[in-house]
């Protein structure tokens, strides 16, 4: 019994897909909370 669509369990003849809408969004959203991460222990690195 699997959870994933068969057409997701066959491989690939066609080579690889680009990745979805969904998928690059999930990517810019963490992108960006780590970089606030950064920037911000950056700030509080140099104004201590």
């Amino acid at each position: 019994m699997s959870y994933l669509p068969d057409d997701e369990l066959q491989p690939d003849k066609g080579g690889r897909k680009p990745p979805s809408m969904n998928r690059i969004a999930i990517w810019v959203i963490v992108g960006g909370v780590g970089v606030y991460f950064l920037g911000s222990g950056i700030f509080a690195i140099l104004t201590k």
